[in-house]
C-alpha cells in the first residue's frame, strides 16, 4: 500500500493532479472500468441542486434506514472528518476501508494490471474521493445508494451511475467559473443527471425552462412540485406550528412532523425527498410511521445549527446569495435580545454583493476572517464588499476565523448572538 494512514492518502491526493477541479468523466470512467467492469443492481438515487443537497440526502437515508433498508450515502465536502463523506448503514466508514479503497483505485488508474497501454490516469482529490465511495458502496452491496453531486451534474464524478431517479433540489447561482452564469444554462448542467424512462424530481417551484427541455430531449419523466406533488401546512397551522401534509396525483400524507432541520425551506426539501420516496415505492416500499420517524430524527452539522452559551452560537455552511438569504430568513425568526455578530469568511468564486446584501440589516457588527484555502477570500476584500453595501457597518478584519471568533466572543455581551457563515470552510475552522 502507498500510504498507511488516511491523511497521508488525502495529503498526496491534494497536490496529484495539475488542477483542484476538472470537470469531466473520461479518466474516472475508464478507472471505475477496470474495478468494476459490471455492475450489482442496486438502486441508485442522484442528488443535484445549488443548496439542499446534503439536506435531502440525509432525509433519504434515514428514511431508509427506519424502514430497515440498508444504505451508502455519499456526500461533500465534510465539516471535520473526512469520513463523514462516505456511510454505510446510517455510519461513518472507518479509516482502513477508506484507504484500502485509495489502494484499489491507486493500482486501477496506474494501470499495472493492463498492457495495453503504460499511460498512468491523474485523478484529482475530489475523483479519488467519489471512486473509493463507488467502490466502497458496490462492494457492500447495500439495498440502496444515495448521491450527492459535488459540482454539476453533467460532467461530476458521480454521473458515471446511472441513477434510478434523480432529484434536484434548487437553482442558483453560484460556481459560475464552471457552471455558468445565468439559471437556465446552470440548470442544463445540474440536469445532466436525468436519464432516460426515469424519474426526475424538481424540488422548488421557480423551476428554469431548461429543466423540462432537457427531461424532454432526455425523455425523462419530471415531477414539478406545484404541478405533480406540492406541500401546505395544516388548517390554520403556520410555520411555527407542529405538522404538514404532503401530496401526489396518488398519495396523500397528512400531520407529516416538522423537519428536524429549521427553516421552511427544509420542508421544500423534504416535499421533494417524498416524491424520490413515492417513485422508488415499488422496489424500496416505506410507511407513514417511518418516513414520520426520519423527519424527527434526521440532522446534518452546520445547517442553523444553533449552540447554547454565552452568547450562543449558530453556525451555518450558507455561502451564497440563496442560502444567505433563507439563513437571514431563519435570524428574523428567531429574534434575538441583543445584537447579532457575524463572523464570515469566503471564498472568491461567489456573488458576494448578492450574497451578503439579504442578511445585512440582520447583523450588528461584522469580524471577517481570511479563508487560507485554495479560492479563499482576503478579509479586506470582503471587508470592502461590505462597507459598499452599508457605509456605517461596522466591520473588522482578521487573518483566521479562529481569530475572529475569538474577537466576536469578546466584543458579546450574554444577550448577543454570533452568527457564523459565509463557507463550509468558516464553519470547519470555527468548530
Amino acid at each position: 500500500m502507498r500510504f498507511s494512514s488516511l491523511p497521508e492518502w488525502l495529503n498526496w491526493q491534494e497536490d496529484l493532479h495539475p488542477s483542484a477541479i476538472e470537470l469531466g468523466l473520461e479518466r474516472v470512467t475508464e478507472v471505475f472500468k477496470r474495478l468494476h467492469p459490471s455492475l450489482p443492481s442496486i438502486p441508485v438515487i442522484t442528488v443535484a441542486g445549488t443548496n439542499g443537497k446534503g439536506s435531502s440526502v440525509a432525509l433519504l437515508e434515514s428514511i431508509y434506514q427506519n424502514a430497515g433498508y440498508q444504505t451508502g450515502a455519499y456526500t461533500s465536502p465534510h465539516l471535520l472528518r473526512y469520513n463523514e463523506r462516505i456511510h454505510l448503514k446510517g455510519e461513518e466508514v472507518a479509516d482502513d476501508v477508506i484507504c484500502a479503497a485509495f489502494e484499489r483505485i491507486d493500482q486501477a488508474r496506474l494501470n499495472h494490471l493492463h498492457h495495453d497501454s503504460d499511460e498512468e490516469i491523474s485523478l484529482t482529490y475530489f475523483e479519488f474521493g467519489t471512486l473509493a465511495a463507488l467502490d466502497i458502496f458496490y462492494r457492500a452491496k447495500p439495498d440502496v445508494i444515495i448521491l450527492e453531486v459535488g459540482l454539476g451534474g453533467r460532467l461530476d464524478v458521480v454521473n458515471i451511475i446511472d441513477a434510478d431517479v434523480a432529484l434536484i433540489t434548487s437553482i442558483g447561482i453560484d460556481h459560475t467559473g464552471w457552471l455558468g452564469h445565468d439559471r437556465e444554462t446552470i440548470a442544463v448542467e445540474k440536469a445532466g443527471i436525468m436519464r432516460e424512462n426515469h424519474p426526475v424530481i424538481f424540488s422548488s417551484t421557480d423551476m428554469p425552462d431548461s429543466i423540462e427541455q432537457v427531461a424532454n430531449e432526455k425523455g425523462a419523466k419530471l415531477y414539478r412540485r406545484g404541478k405533480d406533488f406540492d406541500w401546505q401546512f395544516g388548517p390554520g397551522e403556520t410555520a411555527g406550528t407542529r405538522s404538514w401534509n404532503w401530496k401526489s396525483a396518488n398519495k396523500q400524507r397528512t400531520t407529516l412532523p416538522m423537519p428536524n432541520i429549521r427553516g421552511r425551506h427544509q420542508i421544500d426539501n423534504a416535499a421533494g425527498v417524498l416524491m424520490v420516496v413515492e417513485c422508488m415505492a415499488k422496489s424500496l416500499p416505506v410507511n407513514q410511521q417511518q418516513i414520520k420517524a426520519a423527519l424527527l430524527s434526521y440532522s446534518v452539522a452546520g445547517r442553523f445549527e444553533f449552540r447554547p452559551g454565552n452568547p450562543p452560537h449558530i453556525l451555518d455552511v450558507a455561502h451564497n446569495a440563496d442560502s444567505i438569504a433563507c439563513l437571514a430568513e431563519l435570524l428574523e425568526q428567531q429574534p434575538c435580545a441583543g445584537k447579532t455578530l457575524a463572523v464570515v469568511g469566503m471564498l472568491e468564486d461567489k456573488a458576494h454583493a448578492d450574497a451578503l446584501s439579504e442578511i445585512l440589516p440582520k447583523i450588528s457588527q461584522w469580524f471577517i476572517a481570511d479563508l487560507d484555502v485554495s479560492r479563499g477570500m482576503k478579509a479586506i476584500t470582503l471587508a470592502t464588499i461590505v462597507e459598499k453595501l452599508d457605509d456605517k457597518a461596522k466591520v473588522a478584519c482578521f487573518t483566521s476565523v479562529k481569530q475572529a471568533v475569538e474577537a466576536a466572543r469578546s466584543a458579546a455581551s450574554t444577550i448577543d448572538r454570533i452568527v457564523i457563515f459565509g463557507s463550509f470552510y468558516t464553519v470547519e475552522f470555527a468548530m
